[in-house]
């Protein structure tokens, strides 16, 4: 396997009689469409045809959040790569009432387990208007028979759909809450693993204990490793909609979690999280006005392929971006995605760390480049 980036002058055909391989593998494994056009600076994932050898590979975790309302195929294309599913997501009242999906998820289960992949209950604490609920939290971690009663409630669900884990993904905790998140956790740990099940958190990129700010200060690392059976490092938005235009997961920012997660949590227990898409901004940028649109991957170098830009690769956070200008409004736009370049840096970083595996944010878009740069790299853990 190699990572070729494209120059001025190349074309499918070159490429592909350089590396000795067929032009319809190069076309298949990077999704082009006809007349394969490609533009300077564009990554593209070179097989050799031959599978990873499994002497040099080490085994992980995988797992990939889904909404319910996947397409069928691109779930089916993504499970041999996955050990885990967290499907994402069910909801809670204030008095610890489950609430299901709107889309029925029975179906993602059973494809995942006639894959020998786990299916992973996702709870999160949306409000009325579909937000993080900081005070949704707070109600239920609070009274114990609410904090009971939300376990009943899952572990029924569990049972009664063949889930196989919980993934406890709560975002802006009030402070004054951490220790009761921390005992939440703790309790529905405890409860999961006499029934056979397992608990997992969603942890927001912290680079020290003592770090300030809404998203950060809730949640303990040190004791939630204690606690929980494995978490998840959201290593992703800081570029983000309502921010200005960079990186989603720039590595040296990644990084920095990675060094002070490790320095809390036990490795083994650690996986990293991984963005499967991009943004495009529009500029200039102004705050608390501009808003950036969600692009996947493989739509972002088509996009610029359409507009003849050049895809430029920042050395610093790895990852690649583009510019150009909207013919219908005249306006500029900077695009930063995913390519395999960047991906590539977040494997090695996974590996230099022997962090227990990743985890995707989200794969509702199919990316085979980075599925088969990852099976280049790792063998996935199957139940």
């Amino acid at each position: 396997m190699e990572i070729y980036v494209v120059k001025s002058g190349d074309s499918i055909y070159s490429i592909a009689n350089a590396y000795g391989i067929a032009v319809n593998n190069l076309i298949f494994d990077n999704q082009l469409i006809y007349p394969y056009e490609l533009v300077p600076g564009q990554a593209l994932f070179v097989g050799t045809g031959q599978e990873g050898q499994n002497g040099t590979r080490r085994e992980i975790a995988v797992s990939g959040y889904a909404y319910p309302f996947i397409s069928r195929w691109v779930l089916g294309e993504t499970l041999p790569y996955l050990s885990e599913l967290p499907i994402f997501s069910y909801g809670f009242s204030s008095t610890g009432e489950l609430i299901p999906p709107l889309w029925d998820d029975r179906w993602l289960i059973d494809m995942a387990i006639e894959r020998r992949v786990q299916p992973i209950l996702t709870l999160t604490p949306f409000g009325p208007d579909g937000q993080f609920n900081n005070q949704l939290i707070s109600s239920v971690i609070n009274n114990q028979t609410y904090i009971d009663n939300i376990i009943e409630n899952i572990l029924q669900t569990m049972r009664d759909k063949g889930y196989v884990g919980v993934d406890i993904d709560f975002e802006f905790i009030l402070a004054t809450d951490r220790d009761k998140f921390t005992d939440f956790v703790r309790q529905v740990a405890e409860v999961m693993r006499a029934n056979g099940f397992h608990t997992s958190v969603a942890l927001a990129p912290k680079t020290s204990a003592d770090q300030r700010g809404l998203l950060y200060e809730g949640k303990d690392y040190r004791a939630l490793g204690q606690v929980a059976d494995h978490l998840l490092l959201m290593t992703y938005e800081w570029g983000y909609t309502y921010g200005p235009p960079m990186a989603v997961a720039p590595i040296d920012q990644v990084r920095r979690v990675v060094e002070y997660a490790i320095t809390e949590i036990p490795r083994e227990k650690l996986d990293l999280g991984i963005p499967n898409y991009g943004y495009d901004w529009t500029l200039p940028y102004e705050r608390g006005v501009s808003r950036a649109k969600t692009i996947g991957n493989v739509e972002a170098v088509r996009l610029a392929i359409s507009q003849g830009s050049e895809i430029m690769f920042d050395e610093v956070a790895q990852t690649p971006y583009f510019r150009y200008v909207d013919d219908n409004t005249g306006l500029q736009h900077e695009v930063w995605f995913e390519d395999v370049r960047s991906l590539q840096a977040k494997f090695d970083l996974l590996e230099e760390f022997k962090l227990r595996g990743c985890g995707y944010w989200q794969i509702m878009q199919w990316f085979r480049a980075n599925w088969l740069l990852l099976d280049k790299k790792f063998i996935v853990q199957k139940s």
